[in-house]
C-alpha cells in the first residue's frame, strides 16, 4: 500500500490521517461537535504534501448525516482533483478494530451514538467482521442485547451503567485505520446511514 489519506468525520470526532506504506505519517484528531465542514479541509491541508496520496479512504458512517456527507464529498472532490481512487470504511467496524486492540479475548459490543434518540450497535467477536449487522435501536432495547463484557463507543459507558460490562468510550479516528483488517474495506464510497430516511417522497 503506498501513501493513503484516511478523512474522518462521522461522527463529534473529526479526524484526518496520512499512511505511507501502511505506517502512520502524520495525523490529528479533534472533538468539534459541529464545523466539521469548516475544519476538514485546514486539516488535510496541514499534513504533508497538503494530504495528496494515492488512494483516499473516507468514513462512510453510520453516524451524522451531514459529517458523512462532508467526509464522502471532501473525498471525492480530492480523488477527481489528484486521480486517487476513493474507497470508504463503516464507523463501527473502526472503533471495534480501535477496542480489540486493547482487549485480548471474548466479543466486543460497539454502541455508536444514532439518530433520533438511537444508537447504532453491532457485535464483534475476536477477529473479522460484525456477527450482526448495525442496527438502530432505542437505548432499552440495547441495554437488553448487549451480552458482551466488553462495550466500545460514544455509549459505551451508558451501556455499560447498565449491563456491568466494562466500557471503552471511543469514537473514530483516522489515525488508527492501519488496525482495520483489509477485509473491511469497501471499493465505494457511497454511505451507509444505518436507518431509513426521516422523510419519504409522496407515494
Amino acid at each position: 500500500m503506498s501513501r493513503l489519506l484516511v478523512i474522518d468525520s462521522a461522527t463529534e470526532a473529526c479526524s484526518v490521517a496520512l499512511f505511507e506504506q501502511g505506517a502512520l505519517l502524520a495525523g490529528t484528531c479533534v472533538e468539534l461537535g459541529r464545523g466539521h465542514a469548516e475544519r476538514l479541509i485546514p486539516m488535510i491541508s496541514d499534513l504533508p504534501d497538503r494530504g495528496r496520496a494515492r488512494r483516499i479512504m473516507v468514513n462512510l458512517g453510520p453516524g451524522s448525516f451531514t459529517g458523512i456527507r462532508v467526509g464522502i464529498a471532501a473525498a471525492r472532490a480530492l480523488g477527481i482533483a489528484w486521480g486517487a481512487p476513493v474507497g470508504g470504511y463503516g464507523c463501527l467496524d473502526l472503533v471495534a478494530a480501535m477496542a480489540r486492540a486493547d482487549v485480548d479475548t471474548g466479543i466486543v459490543d460497539v454502541v455508536m451514538t444514532g439518530g433520533h434518540g438511537e444508537w447504532f450497535f453491532a457485535a464483534y467477536p475476536q477477529s473479522g467482521p460484525a456477527l450482526t449487522p448495525v442496527l438502530s435501536l432505542s437505548p432499552d432495547v440495547v441495554f437488553a442485547r448487549s451480552q458482551a463484557a466488553v462495550v466500545a463507543g460514544s455509549q459505551a459507558s451508558a451501556v455499560a451503567a447498565h449491563t456491568g460490562a466494562r466500557a471503552i468510550p471511543l469514537r473514530p479516528d483516522a489515525r488508527a485505520f492501519h488496525l482495520l483488517n483489509t477485509a473491511a474495506w469497501h471499493a465505494s464510497s457511497a454511505p451507509l446511514y444505518g436507518r431509513a430516511p426521516d422523510a419519504r417522497l409522496p407515494g
